[in-house]
């Protein structure tokens, strides 16, 4: 039953261990007095020691120690020189321990009817603290070592200190007086019990006249009354009793009770906890019998021997939920841990656990059989069982995941009492609780809390004292037992407790919609009766036999067993509504309800302890127990399992409870699950982490939270209470919004709207479809998306807390006789009136005290989340002692407005965390009143809840920014930081001024991305002023040379376009061409559709490249001059040779040499880059020569079009030549004959050189472009100046003048038009010449 947890081999058998309650803490020492501290959680060492010995470690330390403190060497021998000899006993002493040995005690009195009430003198009585220090203490024969773990520096104190008697058992005082400090009291040789004071490190008193031999064991322990008392058992055989309540001065102490309780001696003392009884204490000696003793009348109860003839060594007291009839713990020098049951059921000793089957077999000698020499369960985890072997240290487990037979049933409307069933020595009973009406105020703790509870016994019996799993329908009106090691169930109506439905089965699950249940029917195994000691073997092997045979038929019905379906209707009987669910052909193996049911199918993949641990236990969860999952989101629902273990199967299939057909794919099997009340949220639980997911509009994944071995669950709204071995942690869950959302709200709203013109149409006819147009609104809704939300919370846990105070109290003022007097209260908060409120300093509470064991939650119940132990004792948390998690509760619950109210309880500097909170809640708008958020998270909250003025006057506090249009208006429109800072206005500002300028320009680049935020939200909501108020102070800051860069510029320049700033657009133009941004500065001039404009900014910032391919585009006429630009650009880029060190003197014998030349083509000069615009000719074409024939004209011919413009007539290589054009490939005596025709263009006035002379750009036939030097005739500048005459008068527009080129070269542009106006009269020969004659830049195409 039990499985390994962890496991440490020694090369010694250990003889002495204990746990820590609350760390993963081991301390063992073994039979060569080693002591060491292991952490089993991680598998790591923390400290070892030699204490039976001198450890030279721990005396070389102490020497230096002394040595750094200024002391010089004693004259004495040190304690850690002294010998330890034997260690007798290995302890923790820690606030911790001293705080759970007093709940233990104080829980075991409170069981017995007539007891006082512990609950709140338990947690209230002061004790003195460790000061956060962790004791390892080791009991020595010769002294005792005190180790502090925190600081690694021990303290020694030697039995001369003790009287010098031999040092042979320890134990804790939980009460003292308050000088004293922490005690501990010594068992020693002589019969007498010293106590020792951890502050001064001496005797304070004795007790005596009790024992006659050795003391052997110590126990303290609180009976009914609430007197505590210290027992000590010893080599004697008696059992003496005295008074701890060291509240006095008495220095000798006397016995108050003494009885024989064992011959040979008393090895080990243990109290146990008995429900709705007094504790008893059990003992066991030499004698090899164990005795039970009632601590009220100090009889004995019984007595048995648990091993026949083998002495117990080590004894337990055990409460587990999953085995409800075993109660002790007990263990002898054997490989077995035996467990006796409950005197109730037999009083009979069974092996609860075969060590030698945990072990790894590597590490188990073959031969060497396995002993167990010390025993320990642990105090507040009563599932892990640690033993001391001769092979080393197993610390097993047993179930960890069962639960209390309990189940919650819903409390009336109005009610204060709730209820719980329970089960208990197959009797059904009903607990009821409630908060104690003097505890119920809102400032009581839950360490203060009184719970009033009552036990009423119901007279239906239960059929079987086994392991129970409750669980209740969705309406409450039934209540299912299921015992899954019979296998049986029933159904009871819980108004009467009577029989509904029972059957034979072990996998039981409820939907959380209907009162309709899902169950496997099993057939019973048949039950063998025991072969009688004098039978004979045969008829032993027959029964082996029979018995083997009936299991393998139960085994093959089980394997052929189907879901049923069966629904409760309103009378009270069963309906089968479905006899098999088919969907596969695997074993069914687990049930999982909810609103989907879940299947878990056995598969033939090996799977790990853990998951099989899981599929073959139910966890009882509240309204039901269930799965669901998808198939598209199979990767969250992996099991997350620890390095070395393979993951979980994928054998969990889902079903619809309507139609009985799968709903999604196969999912990891989760461990438990749990729904939401609403259907709205569910969780599914493996071992390391918790799937959370949404289920409306349609199942989505949210998230997991890493809470690791969680055992149960249950949703309240938006919060899930999960319960786990060590913590209480609670889970606030929102789904956001996400599209699917908007979309479903769309749909929702149209099918609403269709579903209203239905019903108009039907009652009213068509006529009601007639509708009048109004005016469109603008929609100032804006939905914005928000991610999930999963915030995880610790309620409690077994650790203690930090020391820091909850509250502090504000000062309040008051006049009294015309003085002044400042008041402060003291203790819980008080109400917010007229005066100082107690406000909370910390973020949450600290974690509440988490009861011990496995618990079941119960859910919310007035505020306070309840829970029940084993031993159905019923317990409270508070969720409203503290502002920060009561604000975050009634959030989640859907009440916005009391959270606000509530946080004046909480500091200031904790508004900004829960307004993210509040924020991830949905509730955006309620949390700007609070009134400690942060300017920045306002402006978050504003545009969340679509405020965007108030998110523009915290965005203009922010950046400083409210006067930042004016000022840099003043300033110019390209000025700098530094040039803000120099201004000189009238009047002259002050430096002051001055930097708030920059200070404003700087913080609108800083907070730039909230501004385009703020613009796009008024953009879609239809605030124009905001979108322009914002505009303005972007503009002035893009003013500032180098405020904006990159893709702010740009969606600046988009903005102010889009709402019609071409201002400010223009502005912005300029300086981002001054500032070198041509992109930027070309998107701008884009936006205001000037494209002199867009060409200038790419051309003054160098982007050469984008201005001819957009002059190319567009026709523009500046495209030859660009390219011209841009091909020198190139050529200088290409002629640039890169620079090499070299000295004067190699440089100038360099110069001295001749060129070298290797061949002729190094003598030709090399053409210039030429890169063109697709289509484009070449600029450096070669020269058309054109014939001079008399009486020849030009024809056009199908490629030369005499309609179209000279400047579209381009030379086509292919094309057929035109009769009278000389073809470029005829020889050179033709062409000297022959004069060249020139092709000119218009000419236009250029300015003039110093000297006066004019230049001719002529194009050449090698492709160059050059200029002829000579002077002109005066013919030539006759015909010129006629012809511009011509021109001008016919023409409505002037010719514009061209600009200089580089290198003093002038460039004659061509008209816009294309054409000239002028020669409209002439014949369609002359008209061709003179055209030709005023193009040069252009070239004729040959035609046939």
């Amino acid at each position: 039953m039990l499985r390994l947890r962890a496991f440490r081999p020694t090369s010694d058998k250990i003889v002495k261990i204990h746990l820590h309650p609350t760390h993963p803490w081991m301390v063992t020492a073994d039979a060569s007095d080693r002591v060491s501290v292991w952490d089993w959680e991680h598998r790591q060492i923390i400290y070892e020691l030699k204490a039976g010995g001198v450890d030279e470690r721990r005396l070389v330390g102490a020497k230096l120690e002394k040595l750094a403190e200024g002391e010089s060497d004693s004259k004495g021998k040190p304690t850690e020189a002294i010998r330890g000899g034997g260690v007798k006993q290995v302890a923790f002493f820690d606030d911790d321990v001293r705080y759970w040995q007093l709940w233990k005690n104080r829980a075991a009195a409170a069981e017995a009817p007539s007891a006082i009430n512990q609950n709140s003198s338990a947690f209230g009585t002061q004790v003195t603290s460790t000061r956060g220090r962790h004791f390892v203490v080791i009991c020595c024969e010769n002294k005792a070592i005190f180790l502090d773990l925190v600081t690694m520096r021990g303290r020694d104190v030697p039995k001369q200190e003790l009287d010098n008697r031999s040092l042979l058992c320890m134990e804790f005082l939980t009460r003292s007086a308050g000088s004293e400090g922490p005690l501990v009291a010594f068992g020693h040789s002589d019969g007498v019990i010293r106590v020792l004071s951890m502050i001064t490190w001496k005797m304070v008193r004795r007790y005596t006249g009790g024992h006659k031999g050795s003391i052997s064991c110590l126990m303290t322990f609180v009976a009914s009354s609430g007197e505590s008392f210290l027992v000590s058992g010893a080599s004697d055989g008696l059992i003496v009793v005295w008074s701890a309540d060291l509240i006095h001065d008495s220095r000798e102490l006397v016995p108050k009770l003494s009885y024989k309780a064992h011959d040979g001696g008393v090895i080990s003392i243990e109290l146990s906890r008995v429900m709705g009884s007094a504790p008893q204490l059990i003992t066991i000696g030499a004698d090899k019998t164990l005795a039970i003793w009632d601590t009220i009348t100090f009889k004995e109860v019984r007595r048995i021997k648990p091993v026949a003839k083998l002495a117990c060594h080590s004894v337990a007291s055990w409460c587990h939920p999953r085995a409800p009839n075993l109660d002790i713990l007990t263990c002898v020098r054997d490989s077995h841990i035996w467990a006796i049951e409950h005197p109730t059921y037999s009083a009979v000793t069974r092996p609860l656990c075969e060590l030698s089957s945990l072990v790894p077999p590597q590490d188990l000698a073959q031969t060497k059989k396995l002993r167990v020499y010390c025993m320990v369960a642990h105090p507040l985890q009563p599932h892990l069982v640690a033993t001391g072997t001769n092979i080393g240290i197993i610390l097993s487990e047993f179930d960890p995941r069962a639960l209390p037979s309990v189940t919650p049933l819903p409390t009336p409307a109005g009610g204060k009492e709730h209820s719980a069933v329970y089960i208990v020595e197959r009797e059904l009973k009903l607990l009821n609780f409630q908060l104690s009406n003097k505890e119920s105020n809102s400032a009581a703790g839950s360490e203060g809390m009184v719970v009033k509870q009552s036990k009423k016994h119901i007279s239906t019996p239960a059929p079987h004292d086994a392991y129970s799993v409750l669980s209740v329908s969705s309406s409450g009106k039934y209540v299912a037992v299921v015992w899954p090691d019979i296998p049986s169930f029933v159904i009871y109506k819980s108004t009467d407790y009577s029989v509904v439905d029972s059957g034979t089965g072990k996998l039981f699950a409820w939907d959380t919609c209907r009162d309709r249940y899902a169950l496997v029917e099993t057939a019973l195994l048949p039950r063998m009766p025991p072969p009688s000691k004098g039978g004979s073997s045969k008829k032993a092997r027959e029964a082996a036999a029979a018995q083997a045979a009936a299991a393998a038929a139960a085994a093959s019905a089980a394997a052929g067993a189907t879901v049923q379906v069966r629904i409760l209707l309103d009378d009270g009987t069963s309906h089968v509504l479905q006899r098999s669910i088919e969907g596969r052909n695997e074993p069914v193996i687990g049930l999982h309800g909810g609103a989907l049911l879940g299947v878990a199918y056995r598969t033939s993949r090996r799977i790990s302890p853990t998951a099989a641990t899981a599929i073959s236990t139910i966890q009882s969860m509240p309204s039901g127990f269930g799965a669901t999952g998808r198939s598209s989101f199979d990767d969250p629902f992996g099991n997350r399992s620890s390095a070395g273990t393979e993951a979980a199967p994928q054998n969990f299939q889902l079903y619809s409870w309507e139609t009985y057909q799968p709903v999604s794919g196969l999912l990891a099997q989760p461990e438990w699950t749990a729904w939401d009340q609403t259907v709205e949220y569910c969780a599914f639980a493996y071992q390391q982490h918790i799937v959370i997911a949404s289920l409306r509009p349609q199942f989505r994944y949210l998230g997991d939270v890493a809470i690791p071995f969680a055992t149960g669950g249950v949703w309240h709204r938006r919060q899930l209470f999960v319960a786990t071995p060590t913590t209480i942690e609670c889970v606030f869950v929102d789904a956001g919004v996400a599209p699917i959302d908007i979309e479903t709200k769309k749909r929702k709203e149209e099918m609403k709207l269709r579903e209203a013109q239905s019903r108009a149409v039907s009652q009213h006819g068509e006529l009601a479809l007639i509708t009048v147009e109004a005016p469109q609104m603008t929609n100032s809704e804006r939905i914005s998306l928000r991610p999930p939300m999963l915030q995880v919370v610790r309620l409690a846990s077994f650790q203690q807390g930090p020391s820091i105070p909850p509250f502090i109290t504000l000062p309040k003022q008051s006049r009294v006789d015309d003085h002044e007097t400042e008041e402060r209260r003291a203790g819980g908060e008080v109400a917010v009136a007229g005066g100082g409120v107690n406000v909370a300093v910390t973020r949450f509470p600290q974690e509440q005290r988490r009861p011990i064991g496995p618990l079941s939650v119960v859910g919310i119940r007035d505020g306070y989340l309840w829970l029940i132990d084993r031993y159905m004792c019923a317990h409270a948390l508070s969720l409203i002692s503290h502002p920060g998690i009561r604000c975050r509760c009634l959030a989640a619950f859907g009440d916005p407005v009391s959270a606000v109210k509530w946080a004046s309880r909480l500091g200031r500097e904790h508004h900004d965390d829960l307004a993210q909170f509040m924020l991830g809640m949905g509730y955006a708008t309620e949390a700007l009143h609070l009134p400690g958020i942060s300017k920045r998270l306002e402006f978050d909250l504003a545009m969340q809840s679509n405020d965007l003025k108030r998110a523009l006057e915290c965005l203009l506090t922010m950046s400083n920014s409210r006067e930042i249009a004016n000022d840099i208006s003043a300033s110019g429109p390209n000025s700098s930081l530094s040039d803000i800072l120099t201004l000189t206005f009238s009047p002259p500002p002050t430096v002051a001024k001055q930097e708030n300028m920059a200070d404003a320009v700087q913080g609108v680049v800083k907070f730039v991305k909230e501004f385009f935020d703020l613009i796009d939200a008024a953009d879609a909501t239809g605030q124009g002023e905001i979108a322009k108020e914002v505009l303005r102070r972007l503009a002035a800051a893009a003013a500032v040379k180098g405020a904006l860069h990159g893709e702010r510029l740009r969606g600046l320049a988009l903005r102010l376009a889009n709402h019609g700033e071409l201002t400010r657009l223009s502005g912005l133009v300029n300086n981002l061409i001054t500032a070198g941004h041509g992109r930027e500065a070309a998107f701008a001039a884009a936006v205001l559709g000037d494209n002199p404009l867009m060409e200038k900014a790419w051309q003054d910032t160098g982007m050469l490249a984008e201005a001819v391919l957009h002059a190319h585009a567009h026709g523009r006429p500046t495209l030859r001059n660009l390219v011209m630009q841009w091909n020198k650009t190139l050529q200088s880029e290409m002629e640039h040779a890169p620079a090499v060190k070299t000295d004067a003197a190699s440089a100038f014998l360099a110069s001295l040499e001749d060129p070298k030349l290797t061949s002729l083509a190094d003598t030709v000069k090399k053409p210039p880059i030429e890169i063109l615009p697709p289509g484009m000719a070449s600029i450096n074409a070669l020269p058309i020569t054109i014939k001079r024939t008399t009486g020849v004209l030009l024809t056009p011919g199908p490629n030369l079009n005499s309609n179209a413009p000279i400047g579209e007539l381009k030379m086509n290589a292919n094309a057929p030549q035109i009769s009278g054009v000389v073809p470029p490939d005829q020889d050179k005596k033709e062409k000297e004959k022959e004069k060249p025709l020139m092709l000119e263009g218009p000419k236009e006035e250029t300015d003039k050189t110093e000297e006066g002379v004019k230049t001719e750009e002529t194009v050449k036939t090698d492709g160059t472009v050059k200029t002829d030097e000579a002077v002109k005739t005066e013919e030539t500048v006759k015909t010129e100046e006629t012809e511009k005459k011509e021109m001008g008068k016919e023409s409505e527009e002037p010719v514009k003048e061209a600009e200089q080129a580089d290198e003093g070269e002038n460039v004659v542009k061509k008209d816009e038009n294309g054409e000239s106006s002028g020669n409209k009269e002439k014949n369609e020969g002359e008209k061709v010449g003179e055209e030709m004659e005023n193009k040069p830049t252009e070239e004729i195409p040959a035609s046939s």
